[in-house]
């Protein structure tokens, strides 16, 4: 059975662990080199990576997953993505989260 695992800072790994999630706590400057190890492994399904160290997980892990159908990489946006005021409009920013997700606007 695969696991799921999230990378993220350590500001935010408090949170997940928590939660009872798997978390890898890393830098900006070693994010590509421990995503690339989680991907080598081959003990994990799933991949929760924090937008604030790695962007676009997927372009920045092209070559490594080449050939490989997991983990699934799922970008998850970082806290100071989410809740910035002065750079996001939150009911926007929820909007594309939902959208992206399931494909659709819902307007409530």
């Amino acid at each position: 059975m695969r696991k799921v695992v999230v990378l993220t800072d350590h500001e935010t790994a408090t949170g997940f662990r928590l939660a009872g999630a798997e978390v890898v706590d890393t830098t900006p400057e070693a994010a590509q080199r421990e995503l690339e190890r989680l991907i080598t492994e081959g003990d994990y399904g799933l991949v929760a990576v924090d937008t604030g160290l790695i962007p676009d997980p997927a372009t920045a892990t092209a070559r490594v997953m080449r050939g490989r159908d997991l983990p699934i990489l799922l970008p998850i946006p970082s806290l100071k993505d989410a809740f910035n005021p002065d750079t996001v409009d939150a009911k926007a920013y929820m909007g594309k989260l939902v959208r992206d997700t399931i494909g659709f606007d819902i307007k409530l």
